[in-house]
């Protein structure tokens, strides 16, 4: 018999009674799923896979567009335990921390949902969310790579460091800036830095002890300091958005914008939005990667057809679609991953570190 590995990525449910019993209970049901909507192509890909499902297994997928990760976190705790309007959302970083903690997600979900057994885990650091162990509370469905999108001319070499970043915006200036934090991307520009002029140090990646604060963060604010008069808008101002900063770039007023999706750059050239000059580059220590995962709330009202949603989003064919449509975000499945799609990954700092630095810099920037 063929091992677990090698066989193709749908027929290990198809073996499984427990999972025929899932697939029989979720027939009919509706799954409100709560996942970011504030990009065309994810929507995009949600209609698709909202039809399939449906074709394939009488379920109905209602994408419920969010802003921002925290709002199906904040109407969980507002539900306290009651029946959830949610069956499924859409997880990451330091939301999950607090989902975990609280006790309010469905567990064993790797050891129930079939596909999970073909994740990437030996290529992709997708055990872990933001330093916390997933445990089983939640599934990876795609990752994110921070990354620029540049102009070759002046960002020659593939990798960036603070250094050459700094000279780079003293030699252009008013063209180079990011995201206002929190906004994600701005803060995931702040940890780049961070790792950069630390040399990774091993603290960043466990809770933020007071000492590790103090002896750790003043490198990043003494960087900002001198490079904030270069900015864009003198550091005055900042984008709102990572899709503010794209509009400036396309404009030329910028010469890099911010990405967590690898692909993006490409996404973009092959539909003229930015110039054929255009390269992708990262931090010298590697791209912050960190996964988008699925969770299932303790009290949602519809768990066995959530199950069989995520089983569809980790199957080859979804991923497969993720990744080659206009989304362009890397497959995390093994029979899938695809090197050349992504950058060397690099770990994200613990969630602790996310909140200080959003917070510090407000105090300091936010003016």
């Amino acid at each position: 018999m063929a091992n677990q590995e090698s066989q193709p990525l749908n027929t290990v449910a198809e073996n499984s009674v427990q999972w025929q019993q899932t697939l029989k209970a979720a027939q009919g049901q509706s799954v409100y799923f709560y996942a970011w909507g504030g990009s065309k192509a994810v929507n995009d890909y949600l209609r698709w896979a909202t039809r399939e499902i449906a074709q394939q297994y009488r379920i109905r997928l209602i994408h419920v567009k969010v802003t921002d990760p925290s709002e199906p976190v904040s109407r969980l705790k507002a539900e306290n335990g009651r029946t959830s309007a949610i069956d499924l959302m859409w997880v990451n970083g330091e939301n999950f921390a607090y989902l975990k903690q609280q006790n309010l997600l469905l567990g064993n979900l790797w050891s129930t949902i079939p596909n999970s057994a073909f994740l990437a885990v030996d290529k992709l650091p997708i055990r872990v969310d933001f330093g916390e162990p997933m445990d089983g509370l939640e599934v990876p469905w795609g990752i994110g790579q921070f990354n620029f999108i540049a102009e070759k001319a002046l960002y020659p070499t593939t990798q960036i460091s603070a250094k050459s970043l700094l000279n780079i915006a003293k030699a252009n200036p008013k063209t180079v800036t990011y995201p206002r934090p929190p906004e994600f991307h701005g803060t995931t520009f702040l940890k780049q830095l961070l790792i950069d002029l630390t040399d990774a140090d091993p603290r960043l990646y466990q809770l933020a002890t007071t000492q590790a604060q103090q002896e750790l963060l003043p490198a990043l604010w003494q960087y900002l300091d001198l490079l904030h008069p270069y900015l864009w808008q003198q550091g005055q101002a900042f984008p709102s958005s990572a899709a503010e900063q794209l509009l400036l770039y396309q404009q030329k007023t910028l010469s890099m914008a911010v990405s967590f999706n690898p692909n993006q750059w490409l996404k973009e050239k092959s539909t003229q939005q930015i110039s054929e000059t255009s390269v992708r580059r990262y931090f010298t220590d590697g791209a912050i990667t960190n996964s988008h995962n699925l969770a299932i709330p303790k009290s949602a009202p519809s768990p066995d057809a959530a199950k069989v949603v995520i089983n569809f989003m980790l199957s080859e064919m979804a991923q497969q679609k993720k990744f080659t449509g206009s989304w362009g975000d890397p497959a995390v499945v093994s029979s899938l991953f695809d090197e050349k799609a992504t950058m060397p990954a690099h770990p994200e700092l613990h969630s602790s570190w996310h909140v200080l630095i959003e917070e510090v810099w407000q105090q300091r920037y936010g003016g």
